[in-house]
Order: C-alpha cells, then sequence, then structure tokens
C-alpha cells in the first residue's frame, strides 16, 4: 500500500501552506507525501510565519514558495486549499478541502500564531482521517 499524497495549496505558498506542510511533516513524519504549492508564488516564506513556526519547534526557513503545477494535483490522494478562492485542476477520486484561515501576510506574530494553531488541529484530524484503515 503506498503512503497518501497531500498537497496545500494558497496563493502565494509562502504562509498558510508552508505551516501546514510544516505541520504534517512533523506530525506524520515520512508516513505521508507531502506538497506545498501556490498559483502565484511569493519569493521566499514570509518571516512571521516562520518565527511561529520556531516557536513549537519546526524548522520551515529551508522551504521555497513552488508554483502549483497540474501534476501536484494529479499526484495527490488530498488537495487541501487554504480559503483564497485558488483555481485548482479537479481530478476524479481525489479528496478536496477548502480551509477557511486568515491570511497571515502583514498580520503580527499574535494573529500568525492562532492560525499556526487553528493549522495545527486541522492537520491533526486529516492525519486521523487519511491513515486510518479503509
Amino acid at each position: 500500500m503506498s503512503k497518501p499524497a497531500v498537497l496545500f495549496v494558497c496563493v502565494h505558498n509562502a504562509g498558510r501552506s508552508q505551516m501546514a506542510a510544516g505541520w504534517l511533516r512533523h506530525l506524520a513524519g515520512d508516513s505521508v507525501d507531502i506538497r506545498s504549492a501556490g498559483s502565484e508564488p511569493a519569493d521566499q516564506i514570509n518571516p512571521v510565519a516562520v518565527e511561529a513556526m520556531r516557536e513549537v519547534g519546526i524548522d520551515i526557513t529551508g522551504n521555497t514558495p513552488q508554483l502549483l503545477d497540474t501534476e501536484d494535483v494529479r499526484a495527490s490522494d488530498v488537495v487541501i486549499t487554504m480559503g483564497c478562492g485558488d483555481t485548482c485542476p479537479i481530478y476524479p477520486g481525489k479528496r478536496y478541502e477548502d480551509w477557511d484561515l486568515t491570511d497571515p501576510a502583514g498580520q503580527p506574530v499574535d494573529v500568525v500564531r492562532q492560525v499556526r494553531d487553528d493549522i495545527r488541529g486541522r492537520v491533526e484530524n486529516l492525519i486521523t482521517l487519511i491513515t486510518r484503515p479503509s
């Protein structure tokens, strides 16, 4: 049985989707194939998101925003958009979810911490969903 593949998508791939990928990597390890992308990727990860994740022991400084590619969607079992209205190619047999989250861009660290913690809870639920035996 192959491991499940999850794709996190937001516009700039610099905050929410990077934090979600960081949480999933931290909590699920290599039991899940993790991708993260954006429709209009930024030049770098949001430094406040990096700081908020560092506070909980997760380092996302080495990540680089990536352009969303059709192949990323095709290769994923679960596609999660981050409440930003992204248009993703739709493939049958995929699970799609939209997480309505505050965009951390330009927000103070207190707001970004709330987003980080919200994402952690959602990722924990996702892990339970995709790793339980069918």
